[in-house]
């Protein structure tokens, strides 16, 4: 039997396919990204690649806006109504990557769809970037951006109410009950964990650089190395969030990125730092505080403006309303500042090359190519239109200004009426993403919490 021809390969992928050992034997996971995050596609053997690469591969268009459970969303008109088509979807090069954790040789392979006319799917949230990015091109900037993660380590195993439970203490046998924010102790205590993850983003390119003990028991925060290629920042998240997942459970814990999963401690976000490179690669955000220079107020401006267009990008789901609470270092308005953590718009301590605006809206159930376009959307927004978003805040920004207690219905209808969602983000992604949304969400007001029956079964 003739080998299977690996000509379609490209040369970076195919030295990363011949330098796995075992790779005659491997299988490959074509993993397509969906609008929310959720990572979907085929598992083929590694004999099929040059095939994978020569045709693509097809899975339904339907895949992109399923819900956040899987299922069709037929008000999106991508299922039953243009008979549940397939769409050409086609590797994304230089993204083959092994696959550490598995049992078996294994590497993964991120994918994009098609539109069926030989362009790309204008729905599909890596196309919502690029399109984004185009505009920056064109106004000869480039973004570089850099992504942090907060995620909760917890229990595999639910607490006697179903409800997820730190892990246990090595040390103590206790269950880790306190708050050690940076608390080395607390890296130390799940250094195995934290190694393998590290072991598993160099053997795949991720440039992870920084893990912290956060503001709750068993919450961490992995930081990514800054890129001047924002898609490929973007793959690093959504690639980090598969390598944290795995190697939890291959440790016996849970990993989840919910925005707040459990009440009364802190939430999860999701932060993108943002600087901008003009043609002779400066940063036009280069300043000091006490002279912030006119790029970066007009950035500030253009995110303050787009926020509540933007608000169902940077929290996605029910449980993202949830993390906005007073005192958690979430923000509740569209404040900025110098080197202040209460504010929505944060520029970190820095020499002023490098300063950078680190926007702490969204939360870490967001996806990381809807956020990233939104930011940068709301950025040259601000740059066209020259705004001005006021003086920076200087101290609590809690106390200075009016708390705002967003709700997820109020999102929907934000962004499916949003001219600058249809302007930035095209017609189609902003009627897929808002119907698909919708639906979640009244799927979500059908059903009966066990907060129903303890408040109201016998009060009422």
């Amino acid at each position: 039997m003739t080998a299977p021809s690996t000509s379609a390969i490209p040369a970076g992928d195919l030295a990363t396919l011949q330098a796995l050992e075992g790779a005659a034997d491997a299988h490959v996971d074509l993993l397509l990204p969906d609008a929310n995050g959720v990572l979907r596609g085929k598992r083929v053997p590694a004999s099929a690649l040059g095939k994978v690469y020569a045709n693509g591969v097809c899975l339904p268009m339907s895949l992109v806006a399923a819900d956040i459970l899987g299922n069709t969303v037929e008000e999106t008109g991508l299922g039953y109504d243009i008979g549940d088509e397939d769409r050409i979807c086609r590797p994304i090069p230089g993204s083959l990557r092994p696959v550490p954790w598995s049992a078996r040789p294994a590497l993964q392979l991120l994918l994009q769809m098609e539109d069926g006319d030989g362009g790309w799917f204008e729905a599909h949230p890596r196309r919502v970037l690029q399109r984004v990015l185009d505009r920056f091109a064109a106004a000869g900037l480039t973004p570089v951006l850099a992504v942090e993660l907060e995620f909760y380590l917890f229990d595999r195993l639910p607490d006697a109410e179903g409800r997820p439970q730190p892990t246990v203490n090595r040390s103590t046998g206790r269950r880790n009950d306190s708050t050690q924010v940076y608390s080395i102790d607390d890296l130390d205590e799940n250094a195995d964990f934290i190694h393998a993850v590290a072991r598993a983003c160099r053997a795949q390119g991720i440039p992870a650089d920084t893990a912290v003990a956060e503001y709750a028991p068993g919450q961490f925060e992995i930081n990514l190395g800054h890129r001047a290629d924002a898609l490929a920042a973007c793959d690093d998240a959504v690639l980090l969030k598969r390598v944290i997942k795995a190697i939890a459970q291959q440790h016996g814990a849970l990993a989840s990125f919910m925005a707040k999963p459990l009440a009364g401690q802190a939430g999860s976000g999701m932060h993108l730092h943002v600087s901008l490179l003009d043609r002779d690669g400066r940063n036009v955000f280069a300043c000091s505080p006490d002279a912030p220079a006119d790029a970066l107020r007009h950035a500030v401006a253009g995110l303050q403006a787009s926020a509540s267009d933007n608000l169902l990008l940077f929290a996605p789901h029910a449980n993202s309303y949830r993390r906005f609470v007073a005192n958690a270092f979430v923000p509740l308005n569209d404040s900025w500042g110098f080197n202040n953590r209460t504010v929505a718009l944060r520029i970190p301590h820095s020499d002023p090359a490098n300063t950078r605006i680190e926007h702490r809206i969204a939360g870490a159930d967001a996806n990381p190519y809807l956020v990233a376009a939104a930011v940068l959307a709301g950025i040259l927004h601000g740059l066209e239109s020259r705004r001005d978003p006021g003086p920076p805040v200087a101290g609590n920004a809690y106390e200075q200004f009016e708390v705002r207690q967003p709700h997820w219905r109020q999102a929907i209808d934000d962004f499916l009426a949003s001219g600058f969602a249809a302007r930035w983000y095209g017609e189609s992604f902003r009627h897929v993403y808002g119907q698909q949304k919708r639906r979640e969400m009244l799927d979500f007001n059908t059903l009966v919490s066990d907060v129903d029956y303890a408040w109201y079964l016998r009060s009422v």
